[in-house]
């Protein structure tokens, strides 16, 4: 009887690719991948003023609604996750459900939006790190104008550097680090929560039914408010596709990753709500303007709360949540690079989909991706919001991305062609069966729904400070419609032409 890693290998020959990648991930190696790219102590913590100063505490009800959403789409990928367990997970599976030039677009998409989500994450280290000790302020002493952008980018440089010496090393290392990461996180996590609920000042009934006065005077009300609030938490919880996307490097594959995408972002769900609603009921004074500053936000409670010196010991285990996501993050983009250039698809696909025969590893797109978030880092210097617009749109794209694949599974569940046979190995690992064609209906509404929410050309999350220019409010249209534009020129003109895989890696 085959073992799970020749099963795995066995799998992937059957999708027409030879094993090259390391199959050395676990069950709690694959969970931690998702969990770190999710990453509850560094999406809540980076955003929670953003969210807080757009929708007073009352925004923490934004937290259950994005799960709810999000789950969709995770049981749509997970049951995904159990009949193709590839790397490139969004882009191999649009390729098997819908057209060849919209699994490109899906991979393209997510590709460049990942990207910039790598060195959008990498500045949540400014946002800890001087907190933690005055020295990780290298650049000035942050009051001068570009002080704190010009840190960020040398902090979030040195974390790149890092994410890509380790993901060039080996998945073995990876795992490792991220394995221990996770678990510090989890365990910071929980600790963090049990200290927030001993320092409550009052209920939970208050926080959630406080506004702070947010959308008086506004066409919309508190509605308006809150759709904007409401993006605080739809850019955290998202990357629970990273355990499939790491299917090749995964033992058992078909059996653990579509378990390790539902535990991922319910550890998350539960984890993270309740930090955000401890952490309000905690806070001396709901009024307090540090709730609301860049630099105050979740640290400032959490420090208030547990006092300096145990304080700052779950502010380093923030800062090691940041260090893992990134690293997660990173590997996800490798994975997907990689995939595309093994099926021919991208410029020197060749050199891009080469594995190193001794590290088992990608390691000329690990370098390339670094080379690239840094140099998107760069615009942050004198073009803060530029920046910040960039990176809003990088969540809209990967969005963008998941509608790429549940839509095609829509349709083909619609037209008979979804699910596949009852006999199918993957099934009998998972499947929503009966559920399949709702979960999939409301998975394409939300996430249509929550994509244009994202976008819509809000002045206060695209162009916040003057000058105001319209192709900053409107940048994510114009963006992403460059985006795709030069993709589908590139892919239509030239890729589509000479695609097919790579001789090295026919199976």
């Amino acid at each position: 009887m085959d073992t799970p890693t020749q099963q795995g290998d066995r799998s992937l020959t059957d999708f027409g690719y030879n094993q090259q990648l390391d199959r050395r991930i676990g069950r709690f190696s694959s969970f931690a991948a998702g969990v770190s790219y999710i990453s509850i102590l560094t999406g809540t913590f980076q955003l929670f003023y953003f969210g807080f100063g757009a929708g007073g505490p009352a925004y923490v009800w934004s937290w259950p609604i994005v799960f709810l959403g999000q789950l969709m789409v995770a049981l749509c990928f997970a049951e995904l996750a159990a009949r193709y367990p590839i790397a490139g997970s969004l882009y191999n599976w649009t390729k098997r459900l819908g057209s060849r030039t919209t699994a490109w677009m899906a991979g393209w998409m997510m590709l460049t939006a990942s990207i910039v989500t790598l060195s959008a994450t990498v500045l949540a280290y400014q946002i800890t790190l001087p907190q933690l000790w005055s020295g990780f302020q290298v650049v000035g002493d942050g009051t001068g104008t570009y002080d704190v952008a010009v840190n960020a980018i040398v902090l979030g440089s040195g974390l790149i550097l890092f994410t890509t010496l380790v993901n060039a090393f080996g998945v073995k290392l990876m795992a490792r680090i991220n394995s221990v990461g996770v678990f510090i996180e989890l365990i910071a996590a929980v600790l963090i929560i049990v200290i927030l609920a001993f320092s409550a000042v009052r209920g939970p009934v208050e926080v959630l039914t406080e506004t702070g006065g947010r959308g008086e005077g506004q066409s919309l009300g508190y509605v308006g408010a809150f759709l904007v609030a409401a993006l605080a938490s739809g850019y955290v919880m998202y990357g629970f596709d990273t355990a499939s996307s790491m299917g090749e490097e995964t033992i058992d594959a078909r059996r653990t990753a579509p378990r390790a995408i539902i535990r991922a972002i319910t550890a998350s769900f539960l984890l993270g709500g309740l930090i955000l609603l401890f952490g309000l009921m905690s806070v001396q004074d709901l009024a307090d303007p540090q709730l609301s500053s860049s630099t105050g936000g979740l640290q400032y409670v959490l420090l208030s709360a547990a006092g300096g010196g145990l304080g700052k010991v779950f502010l380093a285990s923030i800062a090691v949540a940041i260090t893992v996501c990134c690293l997660a993050v990173h590997t996800a983009t490798i994975r997907m690079m990689f995939a595309m250039a093994r099926d021919n698809n991208l410029p020197f696909a060749a050199r891009l989909a080469r594995v190193d025969p001794r590290r088992k590893t990608p390691v000329l797109p690990a370098v390339l991706i670094g080379v690239l978030s840094i140099a998107v880092l760069v615009v942050n210097i004198r073009q803060p919001q530029v920046f910040t617009a960039v990176t809003s749109i990088a969540v809209v794209m990967i969005y963008v991305a998941y509608l790429l694949v549940t839509v095609p599974m829509l349709v083909s569940r619609l037209r008979g062609r979804w699910p596949l046979p009852a006999d199918d190995d993957g099934a009998r690992h998972f499947s929503l069966g009966r559920w399949g064609l709702p979960v999939n209906v409301l998975a394409v509404l939300w996430g249509g729904g929550m994509a244009l929410n994202l976008a819509w050309p809000r002045r206060e999350v695209y162009n916040a400070t003057e000058p105001h220019h319209w192709y900053l409010q409107w940048a994510a249209f114009v963006f992403i419609g460059a985006i795709a534009g030069v993709g589908l020129a590139y892919y239509l003109l030239r890729a589509r032409h000479r695609t097919g895989v790579l001789a090295e890696h026919v199976a």
